[in-house]
């Protein structure tokens, strides 16, 4: 079939359309780099998931249908075509927690998948309620630190490769605990790990056609195969071997008590998946040069887990790794994504064998490529470009992620800045002083900056009630009043110039403001009030409305 044919039979079988949709390419080239894209995705999940599994404490097969069911519902009804997911490193390590916690005893891996069902429930409730459009709220220095902060998780995960199979430990992001290898072993390790590199890194300046990935894992596959080289490959972690996840309800007590175990666990899962999910989906987007579909990311992810949980899985959530193995290696639509879910499956069922030959150095040295192709490199030589705090953000949130886990990074990171960016506005607040043109012997304030919680007590100290005219008018036209402490604000500041019989009237206020205020019941409302700035009303201030909030 030339190129020419399969544009005609794309637009009769309507792929044009599909490709509009970011389903499928519209030519035998896309096509191909998808499903080359795909394969080697799903050959970096594997080593990944069973990894995850064990951080986890749970049979390398829950992490392998997680990975499966995951990437496959998220890669046909995600909100980001070209984004993976599946098992991580972030869910495991809050998992282990209900595995191994005392009151579920040997039943750990069943009250897990019934948290995973409740995780999914919670997403999708999140998804309904559109609460992935917060994910806006994300700063920038906050986006840094998370991306330079999973590179470096990344990075340690694949140390544990280094180590004698079957003795590697992690149960955190730290240094895997584990014995090292030595002599030989070691140097064709880094051997192999290096050579892969080297391929990935050269491979795309002679030829795309073959993602360099791929091409890697081939090469040195074909080298340690061919040369009967002893180094531990994927066999050497845990058989991949398995049959289809089959459905089965969580073994666990309908109950409070149950709920009472699992709630906890559930919601920081949801959380930690939906905010890596988010913020991968950001950063994919940044690359493909898409937008939007949070809520959308959402609901797939939760209708995922929800899946996961009912048929043996540990749960999931979007991979920044993988997605960008995906995206670098050319895919951009859903057909990467169901491509690598669908080889995975192969792999359980009938490929277990070959998959198990593969070396772990490659696999290594992809994730390798894919720790240098994530940092922010230019977040360092902006350091000193950048305000400090944003600088400050930066290496907290990185170092965060490192020690402890994404929701609490995110957290951290936002509340810093956002605290920081309430200190730069309390500080805004001034005035300018004038006589009243209109109403000769008034004066007049004219506030310029937000009154909100943090600028009270700079607001309040602008005035001079004792040595002030007999009527005050304070212009809102360059400021806006925010919440109840501007409410309360005002107020008091009505009440300092009504104790020295003055009056004290407000002008210029926005409709939002007038509506504030007057819900209130601070505004004293005449009949010629117009909040649209048609007139330069003047309102007086109705006092002891918040006397009780001291």
């Amino acid at each position: 079939m030339t190129k020419s044919d399969f544009a005609a039979f794309a637009e009769r079988i309507g792929a044009a359309r599909w490709a509009g949709k970011d389903v499928v390419p519209a030519s035998i080239g896309g096509v191909r780099t998808e499903l080359l894209a795909g394969l080697t995705v799903a050959l970096a999940l594997v080593p990944e998931a069973v990894a995850f599994a064990f951080v986890a404490g749970v049979p390398p097969l829950a992490g392998l249908y997680a990975a499966f069911i995951v990437c496959l519902i998220t890669a046909v009804f995600g909100g980001r075509p070209g984004m993976i997911s599946g098992a991580t490193g972030a869910l495991a390590v809050v998992a282990v927690g209900l595995v191994h916690d005392p009151r579920v005893g040997d039943m750990g891996p069943q009250y897990l998948f019934a948290a995973v069902v409740l995780m999914g429930v919670m997403q999708l409730g999140a998804g309904v309620f559109r609460l992935g459009k917060f994910i806006r709220l994300v700063p920038t220095p906050v986006m840094l630190g998370f991306v330079n902060g999973l590179a470096i998780v990344i990075f340690l995960a694949q140390l544990g490769q280094f180590q004698v199979p079957g003795t590697a430990e992690q149960g955190g992001h730290g240094l895997p605990d584990g014995e090292w290898l030595s002599g030989w072993p070691l140097a064709q390790m880094l051997a192999l790990t290096g050579l892969t590199m080297l391929i990935i890194w050269l491979l795309p300046k002679a030829t795309k056609a073959i993602p360099a990935p791929l091409a890697g894992i081939g090469v040195v596959a074909a080298l340690v195969i061919g040369f009967g080289l002893d180094t531990p490959n994927v066999g050497d972690t845990a058989s991949v071997q398995g049959g289809l996840p089959a459905f089965s309800v969580p073994m666990v007590p309908m109950t409070l008590e149950t709920l009472g175990i699992i709630f906890p666990y559930a919601f920081i899962m949801a959380s930690v998946g939906l905010i890596e999910s988010l913020l991968t989906l950001n950063l994919v987007g940044e690359i493909t040069g898409r937008r939007g579909g949070a809520s959308q990311e959402c609901l797939a992810q939760g209708g995922a887990n929800v899946l996961t949980g009912f048929f043996g899985g540990m749960g999931g959530c979007a991979m920044i790794g993988q997605s960008m193995i995906n995206v670098k290696s050319g895919g951009r639509t859903r057909l990467s994504g169901t491509t690598a879910a669908l080889l995975l499956l192969f792999f359980i069922l009938a490929g277990s064998a070959l998959i198990e030959m593969i070396p772990l150095a490659a696999l290594a040295g992809v994730m390798f490529m894919v720790v240098i192709g994530t940092f922010a490199w230019q977040s360092l030589r902006i350091m000193r470009r950048i305000p400090r705090m944003d600088a400050f953000v930066i290496i907290l949130v990185t170092a965060a992620t490192v020690a402890y886990d994404l929701a609490t990074a995110v957290l951290i990171g936002v509340i810093v800045s956002a605290l920081a960016y309430a200190w730069n506005n309390a500080k805004r607040i001034h005035v300018i002083e004038r006589d009243s043109i209109r109403e000769p012997g008034a004066h007049v304030y004219e506030i310029e900056g937000p009154l909100f919680f943090g600028s009270t007590d700079g607001f309040a100290e602008l005035f001079h009630p004792e040595t002030d005219p007999d009527v005050v008018i304070v212009d809102f036209r360059r400021s806006r009043v925010v919440d109840q402490s501007a409410l309360q604000a005002i107020e008091d500041l009505a009440a300092r110039y009504e104790a020295v019989g003055k009056t004290l009237r407000l002008r210029h206020l926005s409709p939002d403001c007038h509506r504030l205020l007057k819900k209130a019941g601070q505004l004293v409302v005449e009949q010629d009030d117009d909040p649209d700035y048609g007139l330069a009303v003047d309102y007086n201030v109705r006092t002891g409305i918040f006397a009780g909030a001291h």
